[in-house]
């Protein structure tokens, strides 16, 4: 399987913040903002895999600072891992306070996405190159963050299946 540096799959998606976008205390609304990580960490993704991806799992989004309306919006993502067939995805958002140029980190997050072939089934992906020290000390830490997910998803199952499908209604 091929290789490719990590800079080939780098995404940037800006926007600004209108009041539609915002919740009562004129912040961006936390659910919006996972809707950009998702959008700019899956462009990543298939730009390493050129193949249709899936969304495996979102680590914890940590909202660190508000995004308040008027300000602009900026995702960075790129793929910084990979296994067989799937990619973690690191995202840091930044908010600009466009009249100032004060800019904040406002959250980061790391995705795990899945290359699927033309059936729908997982398929393998190239192995990534990192060049830069971000890159390479997030490559090297990659395998400590993918042995939690894999715990926190094995916790995820156990609690499906002790919680089972009854109806709220159903279990008193």
């Amino acid at each position: 399987m091929n290789e490719k540096y990590v800079m080939e799959s780098r995404t940037v998606k800006s926007s600004v913040v209108l009041p539609p976008d915002t919740n009562n205390h004129g912040t961006l609304f936390g659910g919006k903002l996972m809707a950009y990580i998702d959008d700019v960490a899956a462009i990543s993704a298939i730009r390493h895999a050129r193949k249709n991806v899936v969304t495996a799992s979102t680590d914890s989004v940590d909202f660190l600072q508000p995004i308040k309306e008027g300000y602009s919006v900026c995702l960075e993502s790129f793929v910084t891992w990979t296994k067989t067939t799937s990619m973690e995805v690191f995202v840091k958002v930044i908010a600009e306070n466009l009249l100032s140029g004060e800019r904040k980190v406002c959250a980061v997050s790391f995705l795990t996405f899945v290359a699927l072939d033309e059936e729908g089934k997982p398929t393998p992906v190239p192995k990534v190159i990192p060049q830069t020290e971000e890159e390479k000390w997030l490559h090297q830490h990659a395998p400590e963050r993918a042995i939690a997910r894999k715990k926190r998803r094995e916790e995820s199952k156990r609690l499906a299946k002790e919680f089972g499908v009854k109806k709220p209604w159903e279990t008193i």
